[in-house]
């Protein structure tokens, strides 16, 4: 599975701005703290800003918020706002995908990585993301993985 640079980005982007919520941050000022390309990042915030996940302000006193409660706003809901559909197999949905043969019972196994990776992505939210970030930077530790079980194919 690869997750693109461009929801890994947004991601780091929004949990920037829920971690310091109280002022408008600028572009370049996230490019640099989270050390992201800065004309790839505006091409990003453009998607969120489409997504309603960050609001704008132009000038001196301007920048990006964030748009939303980030307790509301999942991993899952981030990345498809950036890259469209959530999980596809040669651009089709796994739900569309049928294999003839001994292959028949592949793509069950897809459909469960999509439900395995949507509970966790979903779940996970950017509120929680920068609660992690401002624990381990106090702690000056790495929070524990969450507890993340798979889902076996009946």
């Amino acid at each position: 599975m690869q997750i693109s640079a461009k929801a890994d980005y947004a991601v780091r982007a929004l949990v920037e701005l829920a971690a310091d919520s109280g002022r408008p941050l600028t572009c370049e000022g996230i490019a640099s703290a989270q050390d992201i390309p800065f004309r790839f990042l505006k091409s990003v915030f453009r998607d969120l800003r489409q997504a309603g996940l960050v609001r704008s302000r132009r000038g001196c006193e301007g920048g990006y918020w964030i748009g939303r409660d980030p307790a509301a706003i999942s991993v899952a809901e981030v990345m498809t706002a950036v890259d469209g559909e959530f999980f596809t197999l040669r651009g089709e949905r796994p739900e569309t995908l049928n294999y003839p043969g001994a292959a028949q019972g592949l793509p069950d196994l897809w459909r469960a990585v999509e439900a395995s990776a949507q509970s966790v992505l979903g779940r996970t939210t950017i509120a929680g993301l920068a609660a992690e970030g401002a624990g381990s930077r106090n702690t000056g530790r790495r929070t524990a993985v969450r507890d993340v079980s798979p889902v076996v194919p009946a």
